[in-house]
């Protein structure tokens, strides 16, 4: 493992440096963009991305960011980058006429954690809200957040669900998460609305992520489940570029894509890694399962190439991150959760 010292800047950096292909792909993208539910864990990320692709090809566009703003230092970073910002609780009523119009969307909101509960809350989120998205922006291009969680649990050996594989969604997270990508779909159907439907599994962002949930663990001497043996992972630079660039592919006949990495990465083994880079062994628990939670990206690489972050890279990032005393946002992902309870 290559010794660094890791910053907040170095991290931001590295993850909101544009590629090549997406300062071109931002130039043939006509009329401005708007990302809603820009407040979340990606949505800063992904925001102020667009932001340094537009200003790298040299070209004028306005970057909208919406969302509630609690914290109000993430609107402040949002701003110092160029970027207009609306504060709106989208779940109000009328929230989503009072946005200006805009040639493109990229929809974030989704309710994942403290489901178990709420589940009212979580459907308004997931269904009722997007229903309203997709009427009020009929006549743009939308890329809808989703996630690999409407898909079922496959063997181990079987290479991930692919976008032709039926949903078959656990829990109510899940389920309602496709009914979000059902009230685009029906958009498409009546309106014509272009949409690109972004299933996402899972995006590393040092300071949370699925390899920060294994690492933390591992170095806190904690007890990790291998009851969900395997996983998917991308580092979150590449994936937050994939969704921008996916507006390009958004169709009246909806364009599907998994989002995540090429391997189907071991619990275990991964455990293992951090446990020699931290000097300790890892507390295993629970029986190995022999299904999972996994997607296959075949068509992401075959449109936008590989992943520019691989996998050791991010594991040998992740490391060095906590070993350098870096934060955690808090924001578990529980990717060992097997029967959609969240």
């Amino acid at each position: 493992m290559t010794s660094e010292i890791w910053t907040e800047q170095k991290l931001s950096t590295l993850l909101t440096t544009p590629s090549p292909a997406l300062i071109n792909d931002i130039k043939r993208l006509d009329g401005d963009l708007m990302i809603i539910g820009a407040g979340g864990k990606m949505g800063p990320t992904l925001s102020i991305l667009a932001a340094n692709a537009v200003k790298a090809a040299g070209i004028k566009k306005r970057i909208i960011a919406v969302s509630r703003f609690s914290n109000p230092q993430a609107k402040k970073v949002l701003n110092d980058a160029g970027i207009e910002t609306i504060s709106a609780d989208m779940l109000e009523a009328h929230a989503a006429d009072s946005l200006p119009d805009c040639e493109n969307i990229i929809y974030m909101i989704g309710r994942k954690f403290g489901t178990a509960g709420q589940e009212a809350l979580t459907w308004a989120s997931n269904a009722w809200l997007p229903s309203r998205i997709a009427e009020r922006f009929r006549n743009s291009r939308i890329t809808v957040f989703s996630t690999g969680n409407v898909y079922p649990q496959t063997p181990v050996w079987f290479g991930g669900a692919t976008e032709g594989t039926a949903p078959a969604p656990i829990g109510e997270y899940a389920m309602s998460s496709l009914a979000r990508e059902r009230m685009f779909e029906y958009a498409a159907q009546k309106y014509g609305t272009r949409v690109s439907i972004f299933r996402l599994n899972y995006a590393v962002d040092l300071r949370y992520g699925v390899l920060s949930d294994i690492a933390r663990r591992v170095y806190k001497g904690k007890a990790l489940s291998v009851a969900m043996p395997c996983f998917n992972c991308i580092w979150q630079g590449d994936a937050v570029e994939i969704a921008i660039r996916c507006l390009l592919y958004a169709d009246k006949k909806v364009f599907r894509l998994n989002v995540t990495g090429p391997e189907t990465v071991s619990v275990r083994e991964t455990a293992k890694k951090f446990g020699k880079i931290f000097g300790r062994e890892p507390v295993l628990t629970d029986e190995e399962g022999t299904v999972a939670l996994l997607n296959n990206a075949g068509k992401m690489f075959r449109i936008f190439g590989y992943p520019r972050v691989s996998l050791e890279t991010m594991i040998d990032w992740q490391a060095q991150w906590i070993l350098n005393g870096g934060r955690e946002l808090g924001k578990p992902t529980h990717f060992e959760e097997r029967k959609g309870n969240y």
